[in-house]
């Protein structure tokens, strides 16, 4: 097992649409497994709480309750040092690729940034080189490496974000609505893609999305969730054709069908 997580638990208790003293429960007694190489995706709608999951595995915030535990460790009580060292083999994809690239920097900077921290003895001309690799095999030429963003489009900047992730060669990629701000004929691009790194570096994927067509065609397991608690929870096949909660049948009669075949698939 290479990703555990149990008994997440997330209560906001300030923002924006909170009053004084008022809680938000984003997160409630979510458990779920990871295996080496295996893509599990956590669907649901707008507010579900998969993206919050997403960033409680990363520690980009704190979870109010409950363990992630690595390989057997537990990522909740690492220290800054140890959780630097340790997001080399955990990596993050992020919805907007634009947003999460910094448009002063060279593509190649951008990619490099998690060599500087991890591969420390590289020097310049090494970590280029690793980076031209990287993107060549995300499907971009090495000579565009000099770019900066804006000269990109969405998924060639998507890409990119993949080949940053994926430089370190981490063990588990999170992927947060990685292909939604994307046009349907791009996405299947990217989607491909992520199948093709998955069958040649054997990486995990924790596959945060909305779109259960696209959950069809890159997960192993689905886990449903609704109002923070995970509904439903199985392999692909048995959950798009026999689902067993209402909120996952109700998913699934919701979604548009593409072929003709998925009819049978709503019950």
């Amino acid at each position: 097992m290479v990703l555990e997580a149990k008994h997440l638990r997330k209560v906001f208790q300030s923002g924006a649409l909170l009053k004084k003293g008022q809680e938000k429960v984003a997160v409630d007694d979510v458990s779920f497994q990871l295996k080496t190489g295996e893509s599990l995706a956590i669907v649901g709608e707008s507010g579900s709480g998969k993206s919050t999951v997403a960033r409680l595995v990363m520690r980009l915030i704190e979870a109010s309750k409950g363990e992630i535990v690595w390989q057997g460790q537990d990522v909740t009580n690492m220290s800054a040092r140890q959780l630097r060292q340790h997001r080399q083999h955990i990596q993050m994809v992020f919805q907007d690729p634009f947003a999460s690239l910094n448009p002063r920097m060279r593509i190649w900077e951008s990619v490099a940034e998690g060599l500087r921290v991890h591969a420390p003895e590289l020097n310049q001309s090494q970590r280029q080189e690793k980076v031209a690799d990287m993107l060549e095999r995300c499907g971009l030429s090495a000579s565009t490496m000099q770019r900066y963003p804006h000269q990109f489009s969405g998924g060639q900047r998507q890409r990119i974000g993949i080949a940053r992730a994926l430089i370190v060669k981490p063990k588990v990629l999170v992927l947060d609505e990685p292909v939604s701000a994307l046009d349907v004929s791009v996405q299947a691009q990217i989607l491909n893609l992520l199948a093709d790194i998955q069958a040649d570096m054997g990486v995990a994927y924790l596959f945060i999305s909305h779109d259960l067509s696209v959950v069809r065609h890159i997960a192993h397991r689905v886990l449903v969730m609704f109002q923070g608690k995970v509904v439903e929870e199985g392999s692909v096949l048995d959950v798009f054709t026999k689902p067993q909660h209402e909120y996952t049948q109700n998913l699934l009669a919701a979604r548009p069908i593409t072929h003709p075949s998925e009819r049978q698939d709503i019950t």
